[in-house]
C-alpha cells in the first residue's frame, strides 16, 4: 500500500509541473496580445498629438517616428519592451501659434518632457492593466474556474510590471546622444542635430529631448521650407569619402551632403578611378563643383594620371608623402603604393607576397617619418589600405582610409618610438560609389558610404591644445535613388570602440559584397 500511495505522487508531479508551464504559456499568450492590442496611449507634445505604444521586443529600445521626415531610433534599455513614439497629427492652433509667436517653440519644448512622462505613465498603466485583462480572459476560456483566472492575472502583472522594471534598471539616458537616423538626406541635419551641440549638452536628459522636439517643432512650423542649419561656433565638419570607382551617382550624394551638412573639407582615400586612365580624366571634374577643399591621396586602382587630373581642380589637394593645412585641421597622407586596375586580368599573379606586404606596410612608416621630421601635430592621417595604419599608430590621433568597401572602426595601439603613448583611431570607409560598376556583380548593389567628422575649434586656444573629434556620422545612402539615407552618430568618448588591435593583414582590392555593417575591427579579408 505504501509503494502505491508513492508511486501515485511521483506520478501526480510531471502533471503539475506540465499544468503550471501550461498556465504559464495560456498566461504569457494573453499579455503578448493584450499589448498588440491595447499598450497604446496619446499625449500632446508640442503641436504634436504624440502616439506612444509598446511591443513585444528581444532587444527592447526606443523609436521616434516622425513623419514624413523619417526615424529616429535610441538603444535606450533592454528588456522585452520597445517603445515607440509616433508624432501622428498637428494641432492647428498649436501650430499657428508656433508660427506667429517666436517664443512658442521654446515654450512647448520646456514642456516636453513632462508630456513625455504623463505620457510614458499613462502608457505603463494601460499596458498592464490590458495584459492582466487579457490573460485573464484567455485563462476563463482555457480553464473555466476562477482560481485559474486568478493566478493568470496575478502572473501577467507580475510579467508586464517586471519588463517595465527590467527598462527603468537599463535606462540609458546617455543613448539619446548617438541616434540612427533612417529617412530622407535632406533631413538628417535638421532632425538629428548639431554635432558639437549635442556632444557638449547631451549630459542631461530633458534638456536633450527638448532640444529634439524643438528640432521637429522648427521642421513643422515652417511648413515646406526646411530649417536653417546652424552650426555651433567653430565646429569644422570634415567629409571621408573612398573608393568612388567611377559612379557619377556618386557625385550627387556627396554635392548634398556637403550641403546639408555644411561640410568644410572633404578627404578622399583613394580609388576614385577603376582603370587610371586618360578616359577617366573627366570624371574628377565633379570635385570643382563641390566649393570646398578637397584633399586626395591615390587608391590602388588610380595612376599618376588620375593625380594629375585631381591635381587640376582648383580646390584640389593631393598629398603624396606630404602635409597640409586646411581649416585649421592638419592632415597627412600618401598614395597606395600599388598599381592594380585590372585584378581580373591579373588573376594568376600573387598580390599578396611578402614584397607587397613591405610595400603597403613600408608607405606607412614613410609618411611616419614625414611627420616625425616636423614639428606641428598632425591631425589625421590618411592612407589608402588599412594595413598601411600599422606603422602610423601614434604618429596621429585619427587614421583614415579605405580600400576595403566595409565601414569599419577600431583603435590601433601606438607603435614603439611613436610620439604618443594614446592609441589611434583607424576609421576604413566603405565604398561611397558602391564598388562602382564592381558593385553589381553581386545581384545587390552596395549602399553610398560616407561618414561626417566633427571637430571642436581647431585654432587659436591660449594653451595650446589641439582639435580634437567630437562625434561623427556613419552615413549610408540607398533605397530608390538618393532619397532614402541610414545616418547613425557616435558621440566622444567613443564608448562603443573596440580594444585597441594588433596590425591587420594586407588585402587585394576586395570584390563587392552587399554587407557594410559596421564591424568592431577593420573588415580586412577580401571577399
Amino acid at each position: 500500500m505504501r509503494r502505491f500511495v508513492t508511486g501515485l505522487r511521483a506520478a501526480t508531479w510531471p502533471r503539475a509541473v506540465a499544468r503550471g508551464l501550461f498556465l504559464v504559456v495560456v498566461t504569457l499568450t494573453g499579455v503578448w496580445l493584450g499589448v498588440l492590442l491595447g499598450a497604446r496611449t496619446t499625449a500632446d507634445v508640442g503641436p504634436f498629438q504624440a502616439t506612444l505604444a509598446v511591443t513585444p521586443s528581444v532587444y527592447g529600445g526606443s523609436e521616434v517616428d516622425i513623419p514624413p521626415l523619417g526615424s529616429l531610433m535610441f538603444d535606450t534599455h533592454d528588456g522585452p519592451a520597445h517603445l515607440s513614439i509616433s508624432m501622428q497629427s498637428l494641432d492647428r492652433s498649436r501650430t499657428e501659434q508656433l508660427i506667429t509667436d517666436k517664443s512658442a517653440i521654446s515654450k512647448a519644448s520646456a514642456h516636453a518632457v513632462d508630456d513625455i512622462a504623463d505620457g510614458l505613465v499613462r502608457l505603463a498603466l494601460r499596458t498592464m492593466a490590458v495584459s492582466v485583462l487579457a490573460a485573464m480572459a484567455l485563462a476563463a476560456l482555457v480553464y473555466r474556474r476562477m482560481s485559474r483566472v486568478a493566478v493568470a492575472g496575478g502572473l501577467a502583472l507580475l510579467v508586464s510590471a517586471g519588463s517595465f522594471g527590467v527598462a527603468a534598471l537599463t535606462f540609458r539616458p546617455q543613448s539619446i546622444s548617438e541616434p540612427r537616423y533612417q529617412g530622407l538626406l535632406a533631413n538628417a541635419p535638421a532632425v538629428v542635430g548639431d554635432a558639437r551641440k549635442i556632444a557638449e549638452n547631451y549630459s542631461a536628459y530633458a534638456d536633450q529631448l527638448q532640444k529634439l522636439v524643438t528640432n521637429v517643432s522648427t521642421l513643422y512650423s515652417t511648413l515646406s521650407t526646411l530649417p536653417v542649419y546652424d552650426p555651433a561656433p567653430g565646429t569644422v565638419r570634415v567629409l571621408h569619402i573612398s573608393d568612388m570607382h567611377l559612379n557619377p551617382g556618386a557625385w550627387t550624394i556627396v554635392r548634398s551632403v556637403v550641403q546639408q551638412f555644411k561640410i568644410d573639407v572633404v578627404v578622399d582615400t583613394g580609388d576614385i578611378n577603376d582603370w587610371g586612365t586618360t578616359m577617366e580624366e573627366s570624371y574628377v571634374d565633379s570635385i570643382g563643383t563641390l566649393k570646398v577643399p578637397y584633399i586626395y591621396i591615390r587608391g590602388n586602382h588610380d595612376s599618376a594620371v588620375t593625380s594629375a587630373a585631381v591635381a587640376r581642380q582648383p580646390n584640389a589637394i593631393v598629398l603624396e608623402n606630404g602635409i597640409t593645412t586646411v581649416k585649421g585641421l592638419t592632415f597627412a597622407g600618401i598614395g597606395d603604393p600599388r598599381f592594380t586596375p585590372d585584378k581580373e586580368a591579373r588573376a594568376g599573379d600573387s598580390l599578396l607576397t611578402d614584397k607587397t606586404l613591405d610595400q603597403v606596410r613600408g608607405v606607412g612608416a614613410r609618411l611616419a617619418a614625414t611627420i616625425a621630421a616636423q614639428s606641428e601635430q598632425v591631425d589625421m592621417a590618411m592612407v589608402h589600405d588599412p594595413v598601411s595604419a600599422t606603422n602610423l599608430a601614434g604618429y596621429a590621433p585619427i587614421i583614415l582610409a579605405g580600400h576595403t568597401h566595409a565601414r569599419s572602426v577600431a583603435s590601433l595601439t601606438p607603435v614603439p618610438g611613436a610620439p604618443s603613448t594614446d592609441p589611434s583611431l583607424l576609421m576604413v570607409q566603405g565604398s561611397t560609389g558602391g564598388a562602382g560598376l564592381r558593385g553589381l556583380e553581386s545581384g545587390t548593389p552596395l549602399p553610398l558610404a560616407m561618414s561626417v567628422l566633427y571637430f571642436n575649434t581647431p585654432t587659436g586656444s591660449a594653451d595650446g591644445t589641439r582639435p580634437s573629434l567630437q562625434a561623427y556620422d556613419d552615413i549610408h545612402v540607398g533605397g530608390t535613388g538618393v532619397a532614402q539615407v541610414f545616418l547613425e552618430r557616435k558621440v566622444a568618448p567613443f564608448l562603443t570602440m573596440p580594444a585597441p588591435t594588433d596590425s591587420p593583414a594586407p588585402t587585394d582590392t576586395p570584390s563587392p559584397t552587399p554587407s557594410t555593417t559596421r564591424s568592431p575591427s577593420p573588415s580586412l579579408s577580401p571577399s
